[in-house]
């Protein structure tokens, strides 16, 4: 598949509380600041790349505590236990005003690239939290990716070798912590678009490095491998 595009987004870039919506979180302030309100470090991430990359950035940064931009309209954690209580109308205003416009902008943006003729590799950007449900996970980055589709399993495996070189150290595994074919944006876009054109992969890393010396070379690796590859 000859790559001429790509695109970085991020769906948990922030844990913003629409001024609107600031009652549902009264006295939950832990669990917005936590990695349940959004993702630490993904949009440090996202943002480094897109400029390595010179590739078109889309992120958001209202907390996934309000509406999951991650998963689909049908998904029973679409709204958090904090927010399910809303009412249908509510709901449908929260789509409209948070959910839609971000995952159409992304949606439209490679849809042009495809019908210009180009092919296209999306980056999901995300972290996740070390420890989860009091069992510490043992991969350092995650390729989520769709077994099923030969373009991006070709693809992961080449960029895991690179990164393998960079990272010697780090463990770098396909469909860890989360399994590429969750439900999830990539996995939606997936039945928009076919595997020739339209790659999509999760970027999952491990918060634990945030803050810490090595968190600078992992973005770096991440870059540099992808400009090799691309």
């Amino acid at each position: 598949m000859n790559l001429s595009q790509v695109v970085i987004s991020c769906e948990h870039g922030g844990n913003h509380i629409p001024d609107a919506y600031q009652y549902l979180f009264s006295g939950h302030q832990q669990a917005v600041e936590s990695h349940r309100g959004w993702d630490p470090g993904a949009l440090d991430i996202a943002k480094f790349l897109a400029e390595q990359l010179n590739a078109p950035l889309f992120y958001h940064i209202t907390t996934r505590l309000l509406i999951e931009l991650n998963r689909s309209l049908h998904h029973p954690d679409l709204f958090s236990e904090f927010s399910h209580s809303l009412s249908e109308d509510v709901k449908k205003q929260v789509i409209k005003d948070y959910y839609a416009p971000y995952r159409n902008q992304v949606e439209k943006h490679i849809a042009g690239y495809v019908r210009n003729g180009q092919n296209v590799i999306h980056l999901s950007v995300h972290t996740f939290t070390p420890i989860f449900k009091g069992i510490r996970r043992t991969v350092d980055i995650g390729l989520l990716l769709d077994p099923d589709r030969a373009e991006e399993v070709a693809f992961c495996t080449s960029w895991q070798d690179k990164l393998a070189t960079a990272l010697p150290e780090k463990r770098i595994h396909f469909n860890e912590p989360y399994l590429g074919k969750d439900d999830g944006f990539t996995t939606y876009l997936r039945t928009k678009f076919p595997s020739t054109k339209y790659i999509g992969i999760e970027i999952e890393v491990n918060q634990q490095y945030i803050e810490q010396p090595e968190w600078q070379g992992i973005q770096q690796a991440l870059a540099q491998s992808l400009l090799e590859l691309l």
